[in-house]
């Protein structure tokens, strides 16, 4: 009855699926633990080294591992059963988590194991993401409702967003960061239960003609042939590059700006968090072939003009609402692009693509903080963070200019139909 009732409402339709709500609960209380453990990896690796540029390298550590794989990744996502994939990603995770919380709270860690352990994360995402993305569309009942479920999911993301850094927080101060990393470590088993629950069609083992390699090839292939694909995937990388990695700052802004402890860097961090829910909610709720491509060069424009505003903003509150500004603008970027891809992808292909746009989203976004966490040590964090806004509105003008050739694609196309028609 209670689902009934909410697949009523346009925001929550996917929840008619089973499967979907199990996954969505599960991964819900998983995605809490992983924002907790970010969250404390980042206040304990600044409070061992008071450096910007480690926050880069610690996020270069943690996702470029996952550029570096995520083609195999999405090779073995379409060879295989995604699902047993998946299963054995959340138990991988399971088992990092664990190492790390260990690692801390035997009190004897050095910064490089830290950053060793967010290594083997990385790698296990590069196998992990397009295997987890591309079962979504097996778990939705009815694919009318793929595009709300992909919302949902980014709400569910950035829900944690709010929650996780919040918690931990108050956990670092009053617990320790050994408590993060243990909590994370438990969260997992909620995403692995949910996995076990689910009631999927029976997998069909397909023969595959051609090797990794060729498929991979193939998969490139079928990017160039579709320009739409191609240019939101340019765009992400674009985005992941050159503004995403503003996050490797917040640290600076929490401790430096705001004379903050980890609690201050918790809230900051659910702030932008609170700003991505509402865009995600605001996403979910859009009817059935809103031109999301729009949406995705306006939002952009958004990202760019919160990191502007909060860049050299010191009152405190204030700051909140710009960086909840930009967390509003920032979501569009993960969840339209991969919304578009996901709903327009040949389904034998998915995979495959998912990959590149988990390489575009993994493999900017590391480089871009090693560049950033340069860049700040020149120029000031404050300065860099500016950059970022400009250089997110430039990418948004860029989208425009994109959108103004498809239309005018569109308009000769219909003047050229009835010529023919005509003839």
């Amino acid at each position: 009855m209670a689902i009934a009732i909410i697949g009523k409402f346009r925001t929550f339709r996917a929840f008619k699926s089973r499967n979907y709500r199990l996954f969505f609960t599960g991964q819900s209380v998983s995605l809490i633990g992983t924002w907790m453990q970010k969250t404390a990896v980042s206040w304990v690796i600044y409070t061992l080294t008071h450096s910007t540029f480690m926050l880069g390298v610690t996020l270069f550590a943690s996702m470029f591992p996952s550029f570096l794989f995520s083609l195999i990744g999405g090779v073995v996502s379409d060879r295989y059963n995604r699902y047993r994939v998946l299963l054995t990603t959340q138990v991988a995770s399971l088992i990092q988590a664990l190492l790390l919380a260990v690692l801390i709270l035997l009190k004897h860690y050095a910064v490089w194991e830290i950053l060793s352990l967010s290594v083997v994360l990385g790698v296990i995402n590069a196998f992990d993401v397009p295997a987890r993305q591309s079962l979504v569309y097996e778990m939705v009942d009815d694919k009318a409702d793929l595009p709300n479920a992909l919302a949902l999911n980014s709400s569910m993301v950035n829900l944690s967003r709010i929650v996780g850094p919040a918690i931990a927080g108050i956990v670092l101060e009053s617990l320790g960061d050994g408590a993060c990393f243990l909590l994370n470590a438990l969260s997992f088993v909620a995403v692995i239960v949910s996995l076990l629950l689910m009631k999927l069609p029976q997998y069909i083992n397909k023969v595959h003609k051609k090797n990794v390699f060729g498929e991979l090839k193939e998969g490139m292939a079928y990017i160039k042939r579709t320009p739409s694909i191609a240019f939101v995937l340019i765009m992400l990388a674009m985005i992941s590059l050159f503004v995403l990695p503003f996050s490797t700052l917040i640290p600076y802004f929490a401790r430096d700006v705001f004379r903050g402890t980890a609690r201050t860097f918790g809230i900051i961090d659910s702030f932008i968090g609170l700003g991505a829910f509402f865009g995600a909610i605001f996403l979910a709720s859009q009817k059935t072939g809103t031109n999301l491509k729009k949406i995705l060069f306006i939002n952009t424009l958004i990202f760019g003009a919160g990191l502007i505003l909060f860049s050299h903003e010191h009152f405190y509150w204030l700051a909140l609402v710009f960086v909840a500004i930009a967390g509003f603008g920032m979501m569009s970027q993960i969840t339209i692009s991969n919304t578009i891809i996901q709903t327009s992808v040949a389904p034998n292909m998915r995979g495959r693509v998912i990959s590149y746009y988990a390489m575009a989203f993994f493999g900017m976004q590391p480089l871009g903080g090693i560049i950033v966490g340069s860049v700040s040590k020149w120029i000031g964090a404050a300065d860099t963070l500016m950059a970022q806004g400009v250089a997110a509105l430039l990418i948004g003008l860029l989208h425009w200019r994109f959108l103004h050739k498809e239309k005018l694609k569109q308009r000769l196309h219909k003047v050229e139909v009835p010529d023919l028609q005509v003839v």
